[in-house]
């Protein structure tokens, strides 16, 4: 309450969690010796960009291997929940089975 008697409310621009927080996967301690896949969803220039991150992950991270976006799947999203989840599935099978230890995904908009 103001010194006049007048109420102020006030609202958090933060808004209400509208879904429960889900649990990452735990972080590795380096990147050195690990294999990195790159996943691209076709959003804002990942061709420019991947490479461009590539190149800095593996002067900075000594044994890093990359497996390029262009050895996995397009990734577009979806509207649809349970067709993303599948393509979540399918992805990270592929990446398992590529001997990936960590993704870089997205580098959209």
């Amino acid at each position: 309450m103001t010194s006049s008697g007048e109420r102020i409310g006030v609202v958090s621009p933060e808004g209400e969690r509208a879904i429960a927080p889900v649990r990452r996967a735990p972080r590795l301690a380096s990147l050195a010796g690990k294999t990195v896949g790159e996943i691209w969803n076709g959003v804002f220039n990942g061709d420019v960009t991947f490479p461009l991150i590539r190149a800095r992950l593996i002067a900075q991270h000594p044994g890093l291997k990359v497996i390029p976006y262009t050895e996995f799947p397009h990734a577009p999203g979806s509207d649809d929940p349970a067709r993303q989840r599948e393509r979540a599935v399918r992805l990270a099978t592929l990446a398992r089975a590529k001997g990936c230890d960590a993704i870089v995904s997205g580098n959209g908009a």
